[in-house]
């Protein structure tokens, strides 16, 4: 049996976060367990309050995991404080955890910053290194690069710049503001340009906890870097085609699209 580990917050209306990422590996054939970092009470239309969960009980949750069950793969998503950056990528090595997939969570898609830099400045200095393959969006690129991205070639040269400089591969997703659906893989074995579908739905809450956590299920499968990535790519293509129309904002995307009746 494949497994995985996610490592990310709570979503309580379940279109993001560990409840997206575990509907996400489920689709995919693999055992999902996941460590939280944090609760929300969220809907579709917003976040309305963060508990943080220690981070000696966030500790706690992964060595439970990972001294039990061995994850083939693990995915990071919302992490609040540096102190938590810090205890997951003492565990990464601890556990010699492999094929791990971070997904920088700092940048909401209105541009508003979800952590703080303390926070910032940690994942960069331990998490990244840790890590496989860090999906940032365009904002989050912005971010770390320090450059403003308008096109493809920024794109790349984004990717590309934070590859050498963390030592991990890069996948910088489109979207955002080039208004395409492509996105930009740079890694070890080479650069390619992953292309997708724009397709146009306004319900997108979750897309990118989505896409990491079907990349590291790929991953955790055997499947290469590129071919996770892209087959997680055509398994967000078949989410949002599904049209899953819930709640009063931007709603989940249909994670069980793939199953027969869904």
């Amino acid at each position: 049996m494949y497994t995985a580990l996610t490592i990310a917050g709570s979503d309580s209306s379940g279109g993001a976060g560990i409840q997206a990422d575990i509907k996400t590996m489920t689709a995919h054939g693999v055992y999902a367990m996941s460590a939280i970092t944090a609760l929300t009470a969220q809907n579709t239309t917003g976040v309305f309050a963060v508990s943080e969960v220690t981070p000696d009980f966030l500790h706690e949750q992964i060595r439970a995991c990972v001294t039990d069950i061995v994850p083939c793969a693990v995915k990071t998503g919302m992490i609040p404080s540096a102190k938590s950056v810090e205890v997951i990528a003492s565990c990464i090595r601890e556990f010699d955890l492999m094929h791990v997939v971070v997904d920088p969570v700092m940048v909401a898609t209105s541009g508003s910053r979800l952590i703080d830099e303390n926070a910032c400045e940690e994942m960069k200095k331990s998490l990244f290194p840790c890590a496989e393959l860090i999906t940032p969006n365009i904002p989050e690129a912005e971010l770390l690069c320090g450059i403003t991205i308008r096109t493809a070639e920024d794109m790349e040269m984004a990717a590309r710049s934070l590859m050498e400089k963390y030592g991990c591969a890069v996948l910088c997703k489109g979207g955002h503001n080039v208004q395409t659906a492509d996105d930009f893989l740079a890694s070890s074995d080479g650069c390619i340009w992953l292309k997708g579908k724009r397709i146009d739905n306004p319900n997108t809450h979750g897309t990118g906890c989505t896409l990491s956590s079907a990349i590291a299920s790929n991953l955790a499968k055997g499947m290469s870097l590129a071919e996770s990535a892209s087959h997680a790519k055509e398994y967000i293509s078949g989410a949002l085609e599904a049209m899953l129309d819930l709640g009063h904002g931007s709603g989940p995307l249909n994670h069980a699209w793939c199953f027969e009746g869904f």
